[in-house]
Parts: C-alpha cells; sequence; structure tokens
C-alpha cells in the first residue's frame, strides 16, 4: 500500500521563501559584483546555494509504502527501509507532543522535516515529515522512535497494525 505525503501551508510558505530568497542572492551577487567574471566568488556561490537547495529537495519523503516485510519511506535519493519485525508500535500523536521540538541535525521546514529532532516528551527522534499536524509515531523495538506524516494517518496506523 502507497500513501501520500503533502506540505502543509507553514512548509510551503518556508519552501517558497528559501526559494525566493536562493534566487534573490544569486542573481543580486552578480549586480552587486560589478565584474563577476574577475571573480570566481559568485560563481561558489551559486553552485554552493543549489547543490543545498537540491539535496534538501532529493532527500525529502515523497511517501511512504507498506509491504510484507517493510515500512519504506520514498524519497528521489536512498529510499528509507524500516524492517516490520523491529517495529515495536505505530500510533498516532496528538501535535502538542511534539511542540517545543529542538532540531538537532536536518531539516526544518525546507521541504519538509527531515533528520534528527528532540523534545522533552518524547525524547530523540528521526522525522521523515512533510508538515506538522496527521503525525504518526512509530516506535523501534531498540527504543528508536520515527515521525511520519502521511496524508492519511489513521488508515496508515490501520494498515500498520493489521
Amino acid at each position: 500500500m502507497t500513501y501520500k505525503t503533502s506540505l502543509d501551508n507553514v512548509t510551503k510558505v518556508i519552501t517558497l521563501g528559501i526559494t525566493i530568497l536562493f534566487a534573490a542572492i544569486i542573481i543580486g551577487q552578480y549586480s552587486i559584483i560589478k565584474d563577476a567574471t574577475a571573480s570566481a566568488t559568485p560563481i561558489y556561490i551559486t553552485v554552493g546555494l543549489l547543490i543545498i537547495y537540491f539535496i534538501v529537495f532529493a532527500f525529502r519523503p515523497v511517501k511512504y509504502s507498506l509491504t510484507a516485510g517493510n515500512l519504506i519511506v520514498h524519497r528521489l535519493f536512498s529510499d528509507v527501509k524500516i524492517e516490520r519485525s523491529k517495529i515495536k508500535s505505530v500510533e498516532l500523536v496528538d501535535k502538542e507532543k511534539l511542540s517545543w521540538s529542538v532540531r538537532i541535525f536536518g531539516v526544518g521546514g525546507f521541504f519538509g522535516y527531515c533528520g534528527k529532532f528532540a523534545n522533552a516528551k518524547l525524547g530523540t527522534m528521526t522525522w521523515y515529515a512533510t508538515r506538522k499536524d496527521r503525525i504518526v509515531l512509530v516506535k523501534m523495538l531498540n527504543n528508536k522512535k520515527i515521525i511520519l506524516t502521511p496524508d492519511e494517518p489513521e488508515k496508515f496506523v490501520a494498515d500498520c497494525n493489521a
């Protein structure tokens, strides 16, 4: 079974804002530096920003799927496969439980929320999310926690627990 993911409005605004910021920096540097051909700096900045942009885009969750043996987080590069036999529980989480989460390493709103996060209520978690509502918590047997945000969280949880 496949489960779609979509961006919430906050994530859309953050993504649009960063896209506009990157474009303004790339375009603006060439108008500020009069003799851009004599300096390699604008090229380095342009390449650096484009690399950041495409890495974040490529590693965002596109969809989730359940097979007989795995829960898969699909991304443009390197899908994440989680063995279902190693999952302790899958449950819906109220978004208040994720309030005051701190990003330890990852992306917070630019094409989604991916990486390592932590808060006082749930501890350390790995997020493969595209929004901050419709939250599903996957608890592993080794006590790791994974946050997913399918568009149909109730159906996702029911199918995972079936």
